[in-house]
């Protein structure tokens, strides 16, 4: 677990907006939206920590949540299935009062498959967890928003999103292209609304996931195209999300995506 963000910019009264913010996390219970959502309680904010099947990790966060300052709960649900997305954001939007920030984290490449070798069941587990997830938990949420007038969405996608992924990740990068295109579309759509639409693209950053889906030799090729010369962690990855749900900050911002990734790509 890395630090939370410099105690004088916490202070700072920019990030006064964030006590009592109303925040939905898919995918929360490790890695990127795991740093999110500890970051998040340090400023203050409520949050819904959601999970699939990590139910002990992602307890962990919610009493990280706490002990930073903030409040949280846990929700399980499999956001792959379109009832189980629908759920969670009315679930948690009645457990908060309402929403004002969803941060569509959950996502996972499930295993490299070459093209030769995918089925119809691969396909449609990456495309349900990686895009399905991010169209239908979005559409669940607006009439929360709209109840309240505004809302903020951020997506995570990926730099595969741009350089087609790693060998056997051709899949998953493309449910990352749709994902970083998604953005842009709802962006136009419901920027008259009142609703904010971005996301955040990290680059090869050591979560379990380059644990679980890559081998010693891929991250060292992944180090050598890296102008920083290391991986990323997930503390790095977390200041993205601050802007972009900071209305102060960003609240002219809208279909954007930030690159993070220590120079490995440079649109």
């Amino acid at each position: 677990m890395g630090p939370v963000l410099n105690a004088n910019i916490l202070e700072n009264e920019m990030f006064d907006e964030w006590k009592g913010k109303r925040v939905l996390i898919t995918g929360a219970s490790r890695g990127i939206g795991a740093a999110v959502a500890r970051q998040l309680g340090a400023l203050g904010a409520r949050v819904a920590v959601h999970y699939h099947a990590s139910a002990g990790p992602a307890e962990t966060v919610a009493q990280a949540v706490r002990d930073a300052g903030g409040e949280a709960f846990t929700l399980q649900g499999d956001v792959s299935r379109s009832s189980e997305a629908q759920r969670l954001v009315d679930e948690a939007a009645e457990r908060l009062g309402g929403l004002d920030l969803l941060i569509n984290n959950a996502g996972d490449m499930l295993g490299r498959v070459a093209l030769g070798d995918m089925d119809d069941e691969q396909y449609d587990r990456v495309m349900d967890l990686n895009a399905r997830s991010v169209v239908m938990a979005s559409r669940a949420a607006l009439p929360h928003f709209r109840r309240a007038g505004r809302g903020n969405i951020i997506h995570t996608t990926s730099i595969a999103a741009r350089n087609g992924g790693g060998p056997g990740a051709g899949l998953y990068a493309s449910a990352k292209g749709f994902v970083s295109t998604l953005t842009h579309s709802m962006a136009k759509e419901l920027a008259g609304e009142g609703i904010r639409v971005n996301g955040v693209a990290p680059g090869t950053i050591a979560t379990d996931f380059h644990e679980r889906h890559s081998n010693e030799a891929q991250l060292t090729a992944a180090r050598a195209s890296i102008p920083m010369g290391r991986l990323g962690s997930a503390e790095e990855c977390v200041g993205a999300y601050v802007f972009l749900g900071t209305d102060t900050m960003s609240g002219y911002v809208t279909g954007q995506v930030i690159e993070v990734n220590g120079g490995q790509l440079m649109p």
